[in-house]
């Protein structure tokens, strides 16, 4: 029989340790000839990313110890490595020159210039060349192109004057070029542009055009099928959708009230790839709908699309070998894992796990899909996972603390998957909300953009709105309300707990205190995002002014806990410094952990568990929880 204790006091065997023991994480999957290869990432080893090839059984490491494959262009980076006849080509994340191990495991480096930043390579054999984007960091500026290397090392620009590039893609004939670009103010899921080019004998471009995409209209994914036609989603119907381009005109594939794009925020985002049987083409795809993923195949010739029956409610990086899709998928109950699927007899195996876990499901809240109102009588979305530990059971009459988490993009989505973060404050008593407010991607182009103009106020609203349906149904404690957040989530975080009074506690990941300072100090990638947001600047400097909770701590009047990367260029240092020193001055209950040597979004695994442990700490100090667990304590300025 389960034991009666209070919410938050739960003893879990959900530990901070085991969210990163034996942890890993994936992200690409490249397909060379017979062989497939995978990006995977080791919180173990100071968030060190490695590639392993499948040698049909088990996954070997091909890279030295001493080698971080990872780009940092645009800052987020993403597609850091390709392999053409099972030589690797990979950008190094500590001087982000590209390197290139042949076949007999020597390593040669292609690029000397420290200051430049390589990804998105296409290994060009007929020409001796590699095509790239390029993205060069000199004194005063940042300059994105697309370059093509020779075998002497020579980096020549072939396609510039836009402010960025992506998702370049050669044709099957090797004689065609295509890739996305904009400019600011646009992201590129706002108006990204899909160009073709014809490519010379000498890798130069020729005869550029613009095939798709417009100020309204945001492209993703450009692919050649083996017949030459080039395919690529689009969200000109509010829905990211396929089109195919083919004799110089544009037909669409399979409209639907879905989503087969995602906002391109890293290279190598891959949605869909073909699957060729007996002469006929189809295109193997994810698509999310409704708050989940599922895997579908496509009759290009028929315009017919059949569901695959899959347990893996979150899908990506998915690619085609031959017969076989591959791709990273994970479930409610399930860790991200690399998953094969056979598509004749469409049988799935899981090659390789980012973990073993050996949890009882008494111990694993199932998360809920919720449509909630909220302002201007619009419907927002959340993810709900009430409390969960067989071991305990609620004292008469009391409800749980909830958490809402504000994510991150703010075009992110919050999907139903296992993840052991939430899990941490599920099996201790906690009710956790995932919220999906305006701006998330998943529900179309129209949703994202309710966002634009109104970031710190939709947002916002949504968060709140959120809490108060759980608390209104009795899910929660309306007296226990915590909001926490990272990087644009962050920001919400702080906008929420400064410019309401719904919530009680919050905590800020690398969140933004002060727009103006954001606004002056962020990388290129995101140098005008915010003047989508909020609004043009200087225009709109009263508005920047007014929406930085920096500048309004005489409405705070609850704790809030800090986490910082001492080296983050995307939300520096000194926005969670600020806040801080804010706090203190009003003397409210805060702390401050700034962690050396990371960045935007931790990696080492020791950083992870120091900060949700802080975190639970902070929560208890602050709502007066028992804790059943020894955790390092902190120090908490102004606690009484």
């Amino acid at each position: 029989m389960a034991n009666e204790e209070y919410y938050g006091c739960w003893k879990s065997p959900i530990t901070s340790k085991m969210l990163t023991e034996g942890a890993i994480s994936f992200s690409d999957i490249f397909v060379d000839g017979n062989d497939f290869y995978i990006s995977e990432m080791r919180p173990t080893e100071k968030g060190r990313s490695t590639i392993l090839k499948f040698n049909g059984k088990t996954f070997d490491e091909v890279l030295d110890k001493k080698f971080n494959a990872r780009t940092k262009v645009h800052e987020y980076g993403g597609l850091s490595f390709a392999v053409k006849d099972k030589d690797i080509y990979f950008s190094d994340f500590v001087d982000q020159r590209i390197y290139k191990k042949n076949k007999k495991g020597n390593y040669f480096a292609i690029t000397d210039v420290a200051t430049d930043r390589y990804a998105n390579f296409i290994i060009d054999e007929t020409r001796d060349l590699i095509f790239s984007v390029q993205e060069e960091h000199l004194e005063n500026e940042v300059i994105n192109s697309i370059v093509k290397i020779d075998e002497n090392q020579k980096v020549t620009k072939i396609a510039h004057g836009y402010d960025f590039y992506s998702s370049l893609v050669i044709s099957p004939d090797n004689k065609k070029l295509a890739f996305l670009a904009w400019n600011h103010p646009e992201m590129p899921w706002d108006a990204a542009e899909l160009w073709l080019a014809d490519i010379e004998d000498n890798g130069d471009l020729k005869n550029l055009k613009k095939v798709a995409g417009s100020k309204n209209e945001s492209i993703f994914l450009p692919r050649f099928s083996k017949d030459g036609d080039l395919y690529f989603v689009s969200d000109k119907t509010n829905f990211w959708n396929f089109y195919k381009y083919s004799n110089q005109t544009i037909e669409p594939i399979y409209p639907m009230d879905a989503e087969f794009g995602l906002p391109l925020w890293v290279f190598g985002m891959s949605t869909y790839d073909f699957y060729y049987d007996n002469g006929r083409t189809y295109i193997v795809c994810k698509y999310n709908k409704d708050g989940f993923d599922h895997l579908a195949i496509i009759d290009v010739e028929n315009k017919k699309l059949d569901d695959i029956k899959t347990e893996f409610t979150y899908i990506s990086n998915l690619v085609v070998k031959e017969s076989q899709a591959l791709f990273i998928g994970a479930s409610a109950a399930k860790a991200q894992s690399i998953v094969s699927l056979d598509l004749k007899t469409k049988e799935f195996e899981v090659l390789k796990k980012s973990r073993d876990l050996n949890i009882d499901l008494g111990y694993i809240s199932k998360p809920e899909y919720l449509e909630f109102p909220t302002e201007n009588n619009k419907t927002a979305y959340m993810i709900y996972y009430p409390p969960k530990n067989r071991d305990f059971s609620a004292k008469k009459n009391e409800k749980p603390p909830l958490i809402v988490k504000s994510h991150g993009g703010p075009t992110a989505q919050s999907v139903a998957i296992l993840n052991l973060e939430i899990q941490y404050w599920t099996s201790r008593g906690f009710a956790f909300a995932d919220v999906n407010y305006s701006g998330s991607t998943g529900y179309g182009r129209e949703y994202r953009q309710r966002l634009y103009g109104n970031w710190g106020i939709l947002d916002v609203d949504d968060c709140a709105n959120a809490a108060m349906y759980l608390a209104k149904k009795n899910l929660v404690d309306e007296n226990k309300l915590i909001i926490r957040g990272g990087s644009a989530g962050g920001y919400t975080t702080l906008a929420a707990l400064t410019f309401r009074d719904i919530f009680k506690v919050g905590a800020s990941y690398y969140g933004i205190s002060d727009l103006e300072v954001f606004h002056a100090d962020t990388h290129k990638f995101e140098a005008k995002y915010d003047e989508k947001l909020i609004g043009k600047y200087p225009e709109k400097k009263q508005v920047y002014f007014d929406r930085s909770p920096i500048n309004f701590i005489d409405q705070l009047s609850c704790p809030i806990i800090l986490f910082q990367g001492e080296d983050d260029k995307i939300v520096p240092p000194n926005q969670a410094k600020l806040m801080f020193d804010a706090l203190n001055k009003k003397k409210l209950p805060t702390a401050y952990l700034l962690f050396e040597k990371e960045g935007h979004g931790f990696r080492s695994a020791e950083n992870i568990q120091k900060a949700i442990d802080s975190e639970l700490y902070f929560y208890s100090k602050i709502f007066g929880i028992d804790l059943p667990d020894e955790i390092e304590p902190i120090i908490i300025q102004n606690l009484k």
